[in-house]
C-alpha cells in the first residue's frame, strides 16, 4: 500500500496537482476542483491538530474494520466526510492550490514519527496508519478529477 512518507509519493502527489485546471470537471461528486482542494488541504490540517474536527463515533473505530478501510477496501465515491471538511462557498483555485501545497509539506515534514491528531472517524491511528489514509484520500480525489 502506498504512503506518503515513501520515497517519491510527495514528488508524484504534486506532479499530478499541477495537471489539475480550474475548469476540470469532476467525474462524480459535488466538488469543483477549489473545493477538492481546500477540503484535502483541511483533511490534513485536522490530522496535524490545525483543524479541529468532532469525533463521530461508531464502528470505524474498530481495529479491523479501519485497517481494512485504510489499507484494503476500495474507497465508494461520494462518501461522507466530516462538516468541518466541507468548504463553504468556493475558494480561490490558485490560493487553494497554495493551502494545499503548503500542508502537503507540513503533513510530510511530520513523518511517520509525527504527532497527530485523531481521525474523526477512525480515531487514534499510527503514523503509518496516516500516511496510507493520506496518500489514498488524495489519490481518490486526484482520480475523481482524472489526475
Amino acid at each position: 500500500m502506498p504512503e506518503i512518507w515513501q520515497p517519491g509519493r510527495q514528488a508524484e502527489l504534486l506532479k499530478r496537482l499541477e495537471a489539475l485546471r480550474p475548469e476540470t470537471r469532476a467525474a462524480w461528486g459535488k466538488f469543483t476542483p477549489a473545493r477538492m482542494l481546500a477540503h484535502c488541504a483541511d483533511a490534513m490540517r485536522a490530522g496535524l491538530g490545525e483543524l479541529p474536527v468532532k469525533p463521530k463515533p461508531g464502528p470505524l473505530r474498530s481495529w479491523p474494520l479501519r485497517k481494512l478501510l485504510i489499507y484494503v477496501a476500495p474507497w465508494p465515491k461520494g462518501a461522507p466526510t466530516a462538516p468541518e471538511l466541507i468548504p463553504e462557498g468556493d475558494p480561490d483555485f490558485e490560493t487553494a492550490k497554495g493551502e494545499l501545497r503548503s500542508a502537503l509539506v507540513r503533513f510530510v515534514t511530520a513523518g511517520p514519527a509525527g504527532k497527530f491528531a485523531e481521525h474523526a472517524a477512525f480515531g487514534a491511528l499510527t503514523g503509518k496508519d496516516w500516511g496510507a489514509l493520506t496518500y489514498r484520500h488524495l489519490d481518490h480525489h486526484w482520480r475523481q478529477f482524472g489526475l
